[in-house]
């Protein structure tokens, strides 16, 4: 077996009025995620983790902000889009560990929803997914709660 890691990173501005999404789950909060799509930054980050872990790109070369038939994607629809790709290419995905950093709101009570919903789109146990959250210590953008970032890393398998 071959096994490859990848790391992934998305970051989102928020505005008031907007809904926020993670990990596939609505989250409620004042403030959600601007972007060209749903804004989901875990998801992205976990999207970016297993294509770069099978080079194959990246978010933005597959879903480009500039295509406007995509506004407004579903992000479990890109990975589901990214995990059909990677099976294609001969990987399986073994595991996927995320952490989000925002200073609002508490995330916890959601780490369970998220892991399972993000577990049933990339065909892995729950146990597989790792959803954590941190903040930023009230320092820059993020600290500010004017923006979301996540950092994710997976790891993949092809069988010979």
């Amino acid at each position: 077996m071959s096994f490859r890691i990848g790391n992934g990173f998305d970051l989102h501005r928020l505005q008031e009025g907007l809904p926020l999404i993670l990990g596939g789950v609505n989250i409620p909060h004042a403030k959600g995620s601007v972007a060209h799509s749903d804004g989901d930054v875990v998801t992205h980050a976990i999207i970016d983790a297993l294509l770069g872990a099978a080079s194959l790109g990246d978010i933005g070369c597959l879903f480009p902000p500039s295509d406007e038939s995509i506004k407004g994607i579903d992000s479990m629809e890109m990975l589901s889009q990214v995990v059909a790709m990677l099976a294609e290419n001969g990987y399986s995905i073994c595991n996927v560990d995320a952490t989000i950093v925002c200073e609002a709101p508490k995330l916890s009570p959601h780490y369970q929803s998220m892991k399972e919903r993000l577990s049933a789109i990339l065909k892995v146990s729950a146990n597989d997914v790792s959803i954590k959250a941190k903040t930023a210590e009230r320092l820059g953008d993020i600290g500010n709660g004017l923006a979301i970032a996540a950092y994710a890393v997976s790891l993949i398998e092809r069988k010979p």
